[in-house]
């Protein structure tokens, strides 16, 4: 059953560090074979509507846009790899099992879009279009994390209610409703913004994504039961919360590391 806990929590862990302990512009890799099948994307606007993949694609150009503008020095990840089953990655070998993550050591995003599909048969969330966005978002958050030195220092692999690991998935929660937040009247060279006036049936969506990977949901459903010192990622209302935060504040909202425990 731990076994089974393990790999459930760590989809939409967002870093993976595995390997590190001993353009925007659709899909790619930073070197190594591919152990699966990856995907390069050559998408039109059309289709990132309408298809998992490339609504990728159309997200990373959204967020390079806004994060240039809302960091100073901003430095884009490499661009993201869609696989299937499996792909190796500056951090070492990764399956689908681990869901979407982003790697520090190569700057880059991975994504099966699979996992989508197993958050509604496993957890029961929709996972509609922003929810996907608000999944692509959290990992963008984690490459923020890194390139600002957030990362440096801290607990990666610790757990707890106000651990380091919950305080940055925290974190990377409200970077992405900072992103989703703007995205609506952030503009692109062409003038155009990405999304349009969110609705409540959609931003529903995407915090029914955001509690469906809460610790305290994962684990009762799981196991049946809750315990707070195996928290890596922070409980259900937590990432609703700081989702709601960035949306509502903007990056500016997003330090989890200078508010106390009760605060979190």
């Amino acid at each position: 059953m731990l076994a089974i806990i393990a790999l459930v929590v760590s989809q939409l862990s967002g870093v993976d560090i595995t390997g590190l302990l001993g353009g925007a512009g659709g899909s790619g890799r930073a070197g190594g074979a591919p152990s699966g099948t990856e995907t390069s994307l050559q998408c039109t606007a059309g289709q990132a509507n309408a298809d998992d993949a490339c609504r990728i694609q159309g997200a990373a150009a959204s967020l390079d846009t806004y994060w240039a503008g809302a960091l100073q020095g901003y430095v884009p990840p490499q661009p993201t790899v869609v696989f299937e089953q499996a792909t190796e990655t500056g951090c070492g070998s990764a399956t689908s099992d681990a869901g979407p993550f982003y790697c520090p050591a190569d700057r880059t995003i991975y994504l099966d879009t699979a996992f989508y599909a197993r958050m509604r048969a496993q957890f029961g969330a929709t996972i509609g279009p922003l929810a996907q966005l608000y999944i692509i978002g959290h990992e963008w958050g984690h490459h923020i994390q890194n390139i600002t030195g957030t990362m440096r220092g801290k607990e990666l692999r610790g757990s707890g209610a106000a651990s380091d690991s919950v305080r940055l998935e925290l974190q990377a929660d409200c970077y992405a409703g900072a992103w989703i937040g703007a995205a609506a009247t952030t503009r692109d060279a062409q003038g155009r913004t990405f999304l349009q006036p969110v609705t409540q049936r959609q931003l529903a969506d995407a915090l029914d994504a955001a509690a469906a990977v809460g610790d305290d949901h994962i684990e009762k459903t799981v196991r049946g039961s809750v315990n707070p010192e195996g928290f890596t990622h922070g409980t259900s209302a937590q990432r609703q919360r700081w989702f709601e935060a960035g949306r509502q504040g903007g990056p500016g909202s997003c330090d989890t590391f200078s508010v106390p425990p009760s605060a979190l």
